[in-house]
């Protein structure tokens, strides 16, 4: 048993998650967890702007196919990590932003650099906490993380009032939760599945697009043995460009200007043309709303083919 302020709770709860490294500009609101990061052995990255920590922990995130982190001061510290997470809202990336903010006794009183922090990211994350005890902490962080790494990724956002950084709990109190499962491979749909066969085996010119889930669910060897043993032709868009050169002979990656790199604005035209698409995935949680689709196959009929972009 052991007595460990909010800073070091941060700190021990980002090194359960396998985070090794946080990307920060020293702020006065956020300074005790980097005494949690020395004692918990995270190393802590001085950058010179906010943004470049935003940035920063998306290339992170993309590297190791885990939650990448910045940590920011309270106030312009978080304004100016914005554009750096609406880039990692595009890119579909799992960036944890961990904000600092006035002490809560003060809050909605003009504190030092207070803003409405929460409502100002809730539009370019997938979600956005603030936390309201010391002894919450492990909990919102961790579910914050769940939900940057669950189903479609994407950038979350926490903010922790600076006095809860520095309010002491018994470790007892501030469970870590260590059950909650990121990635939980669940095979797909059996139906689906045979389906999709059924209609590859019917089509004449058929061709796998494979998009980013093939990079994020780490699926190249999949996407490898179903490209040879049907023996088509694969085109890569987004993070799943980075699998081409593992994947197959017959695979080119196209620049994202490409028509063949936008299958979903691409059209069929030609007499008596039929145009179908087939989508087989698997889900990346029971709690992901949707399919995780990585491999999309088009085929059609008909005299002439015609691709154009919308």
């Amino acid at each position: 048993m052991a007595d460990l302020n909010g800073g070091h709770l941060v700190a021990r709860t980002l090194r359960e998650a396998g985070v090794g490294h946080v990307f920060t500009l020293c702020g006065g609101h956020i300074l005790p967890i980097y005494d949690g990061c020395i004692t918990e052995g995270v190393q802590v990255v001085d950058m010179r702007h906010e943004q470049a920590c935003a940035h920063a922990a998306d290339a992170y995130a993309r590297l190791t196919r885990n939650v990448g982190v910045a940590l920011v001061t309270a106030g312009p510290g978080v304004t100016d990590a914005v554009t750096g997470i609406a880039n990692a809202y595009s890119a579909r990336s799992p960036v944890l932003l961990i904000g600092g903010a006035a002490p809560l006794g003060l809050r909605g009183l003009g504190s030092l650099q207070e803003v409405e922090q929460v409502d100002l990211l809730r539009p370019i994350t997938k979600g956005s906490w603030t936390v309201s005890e010391t002894r919450q902490i492990p909990e919102v962080l961790t579910t914050a993380i769940r939900h940057a790494l669950t189903g479609r990724p994407g950038p979350v956002f926490v903010e922790i009032p600076v006095d809860l950084l520095m309010t002491t709990v018994e470790d007892r109190m501030a469970p870590i939760p260590t059950a909650y499962a990121h990635r939980r491979p669940t095979a797909p749909d059996q139906a689906s599945v045979l389906e999709l066969a059924a209609l590859l085996a019917r089509a004449e010119r058929p061709m796998i697009m494979a998009g980013s889930g093939v990079y994020w669910d780490d699926a190249a060897a999949e996407l490898r043995g179903l490209a040879e043993r049907a023996g088509v032709p694969v085109f890569t868009n987004g993070a799943g460009r980075a699998a081409s050169r593992t994947t197959t002979r017959n695979c080119s990656p196209r620049p994202a200007g490409s028509r063949s790199a936008r299958p979903t604005s691409c059209w069929c035209w030609g007499p008596r043309s039929t145009s179908a698409w087939a989508m087989a995935g698997r889900p990346r949680s029971p709690r992901t709303s949707g399919w995780r689709w990585w491999t999309a196959i088009r085929w059609s009929w008909g005299a002439t083919a015609r691709w154009r972009s919308a």
